[in-house]
């Protein structure tokens, strides 16, 4: 099923925040793998996702719960939380 065009634009701009706040060099929205394993694959640990989480909060005025955060293990699956999260807050 294709992304619908509300969670690519979630999808990028989460990208853009992730790129942004781990200082990633060489590394764009287009190049960059929606399915890659954030913790595994590049090596974010606890305090990186902490900081993501925030930014991520105040930018779509969601809350991120602690307990979450072990789900947040891949970009696409940290789309849909927040996609859910924006759904369930109205």
């Amino acid at each position: 099923m294709p992304a619908s065009k509300e969670i690519k634009g979630i999808m990028r701009h989460v990208t853009e925040i992730i790129i942004d706040e781990l200082k990633l060099e060489d590394v764009t929205p287009d190049t960059f793998n929606p399915e890659m394993d954030l913790v595994d694959e590049l090596g974010i640990d606890s305090m990186d996702l902490a900081t993501i989480a925030l930014v991520l909060q105040d930018e779509y005025k969601i809350v991120i719960d602690e307990d979450d955060y072990p789900k947040l293990k891949t970009v696409r699956l940290i789309c849909e939380y927040i996609e859910e999260k924006i759904a369930t807050r109205h």
